[in-house]
């Protein structure tokens, strides 16, 4: 199989899909990789170490799309990516289409199949995610703190205070990947940490295992208003696989809350958890609603790519190498995995949260699988 990898074009989006190891072990199990010229320079990755991974190095993103079977990617196809896309090819990145009607119609469109990083389950767990989440979560805390100093719009707290000053006050809402290693961040620096959670057994878990200064409590709209008041920092950290975010802070809100208080919304590439939410880019990361600064950057983990690359592409290489090697249907025929990472085949949509997040129609892929023998 020929399988491209296309330089990322989002804004200051600095990982690739596919390391020069990567490349290795795909040409040594008989694939063909095509890398875009340029495509690792933002993970520190050179043209040259690709090629001697046995990659072609390609000058054109058009010529590679044109050219391969499976696209290998990072973030979801932008618009001027679209028409590049095209029947029965395969493109294996993170989509989040649950936050993208006009995305998901145009992946329907296009009768790609289109496998999902976000929605690919192994148990109860999302290991492609995983990954990434860990880093979002450990970086919230990083861009909350510095969107809490004073000439960012901050109220000029430090999270963990000074002997005889209040800590800052963080409330995580969510206790999953991502809010447990906001809170590990938090925490670590100091700052008096709140979980809000749904799930009794994960409280439990994470009050064992987080230091004194996390404590967790029942997310209800009622307990998170109460705390509001008092919060310096909320980290938006809601994740229901492969479904839009549910939004637990509503604009109305926001006049709970201190001018210059913080809000951190993980969960915006699902749509996001506060309803004042809207994506933005590390060269513009916040604004500011009603006194509040708002963080919501889409692609957090692409400004460390030295760290994230490396994460991504370990969970995802196996896969990839499954994926290349069945094919999509056959992938969903072998592999419960890969079945679950498929959002659309041929031309229908195949995630069920997907479907309910725009009331549309959604077809079990291995039903398409067994209509196509």
């Amino acid at each position: 199989m020929k399988i491209g990898v296309v330089r990322e074009i989002k804004t200051l989006e600095n990982r690739v899909a596919l390391t020069p190891a990567g490349a290795d072990k795909l040409v040594h199990e008989g694939h063909e990789v095509q890398i875009e010229k340029g495509a690792g320079l933002g993970s520190g990755l050179s043209d040259e170490e690709y090629s001697d991974a046995g990659a072609i190095i390609v000058d054109d993103a058009a010529a590679i799309w044109a050219a391969c079977e499976m696209i290998m990617k990072v973030k979801e196809p932008l618009a001027s990516e679209w028409p590049h896309i095209r029947a029965g090819q395969t493109v294996f990145t993170y989509f989040h289409l649950a936050a993208d009607r006009a995305l998901t119609e145009a992946m329907i469109k296009t009768g790609a199949h289109c496998f999902a990083y976000e929605t690919l389950s192994v148990g109860r767990t999302l290991p492609l995610l995983t990954p990434m989440s860990e880093v979002a979560g450990r970086m919230s805390i990083q861009a909350g703190a510095h969107c809490l100093e004073k000439h960012n719009g901050g109220l000029g707290v430090l999270m963990g205070g000074v002997p005889g000053v209040g800590r800052a006050q963080v409330l995580v809402l969510g206790g999953g990947i991502v809010g447990t290693h906001a809170a590990q961040m938090a925490a670590g620096l100091g700052a008096d940490v709140t979980i809000f959670d749904v799930n009794l057994d994960r409280m439990r878990y994470l009050e064992e295992m987080l230091p004194n200064n996390c404590r967790t409590l029942y997310s209800t709209p009622h307990a998170i208003r109460e705390k509001l008041p008092t919060a310096d920092l909320v980290i938006g950290a809601v994740l229901i696989p492969g479904a839009a975010a549910p939004k637990l802070i509503k604009r109305e809100d926001l006049a709970l809350m201190r001018e210059g208080s913080v809000i951190v919304d993980v969960a915006v590439d699902q749509g996001g958890c506060i309803e004042t939410c809207k994506p933005t880019t590390h060269d513009n990361p916040t604004f500011v609603v009603d006194g509040v600064v708002h963080y919501c950057v889409a692609n957090m983990p692409g400004a460390v790519p030295r760290t994230s690359t490396w994460a991504l592409t370990n969970a995802t290489l196996p896969y990839a190498v499954q994926l290349a090697k069945l094919g999509a249907f056959d992938a969903v025929r072998q592999s419960e995995p890969l079945r679950s990472a498929a959002n659309t085949l041929a031309g229908k949509l195949t995630c069920k949260p997907v479907a309910e997040a725009f009331d549309m129609d959604w077809t079990p892929a291995e039903e398409i699988v067994l209509a196509a023998v």
